[in-house]
């Protein structure tokens, strides 16, 4: 009897070749034919799935926020049950520094996604991904959720420091891609500057304890 093909597995199988190549090569530079043979499948194959590059990109792209979001996941799950607001935050931010080769892989390739689909029209015409701003809503809503908790300082503008977090992240994965700096340092910048969001200004009881105590 005929081994059923299971067409899902057969598209992340190619999505994943994709992304290898992409990883090494960089994405301006893959074709199809490349694809296939990073797969070990025929152009033929790679072609009944997706038929153009175009396709074969965008899935690619999906492919690749989806291990995205898992290895956030991953990250939070190491953190413990409830990991708090200042743990979640690091695990959004430093999931997509490239300290190791799946994340260098990742800032790699969605950034050369969003270029090329500055100069590509077919990739212009479509939505770059499903929600491009799913991760600066999903950080607004952590350090909200930290202020109101007064686990952050009440003076922020959580969404200013979301967007401000989040392109210090990119530019900084860039700036390690590079060469410019190394992990740990892109590591304490980030850290810097979440102790300061993260920063509670003292009771009034606490205030007095210290004047006392100066006294």
């Amino acid at each position: 009897m005929p081994k059923r093909v299971d067409h899902e597995e057969r598209r992340t199988q190619i999505a994943e070749a994709l992304i290898r190549v992409a990883g090494r090569r960089g994405l301006h530079a893959v074709g199809m034919r490349d694809v296939a043979a990073e797969a070990g499948v025929s152009l033929r194959l790679v072609q009944y799935y997706f038929e153009t590059k175009e396709r074969l990109l965008f899935y690619g792209l999906q492919h690749l926020t989806d291990r995205f979001t898992a290895r956030v996941g991953a990250r939070l799950a190491a953190a413990g049950p409830d990991p708090g607001p200042r743990a979640t935050t690091e695990a959004l931010l430093l999931a997509s520094l490239p300290t190791d080769e799946e994340s260098r892989t990742f800032h790699l390739v969605y950034s050369s996604y969003s270029v090329l689909s500055v100069t590509d029209k077919a990739l212009a015409a479509q939505p770059f991904i499903d929600n491009p701003d799913a991760a600066e809503n999903t950080l607004t809503g952590v350090l909200e959720q930290a202020r109101a908790a007064g686990l952050a300082d009440p003076a922020i503008d959580a969404r200013m420091e979301a967007i401000s977090l989040l392109a210090m992240t990119a530019t900084m994965g860039t700036s390690i891609l590079v060469g410019q700096r190394n992990p740990e340092s892109a590591i304490a910048v980030l850290r810097h500057h979440l102790d300061r969001i993260f920063a509670t200004s003292p009771t009034p009881t606490s205030q007095g304890q210290a004047t006392s105590d100066a006294q």
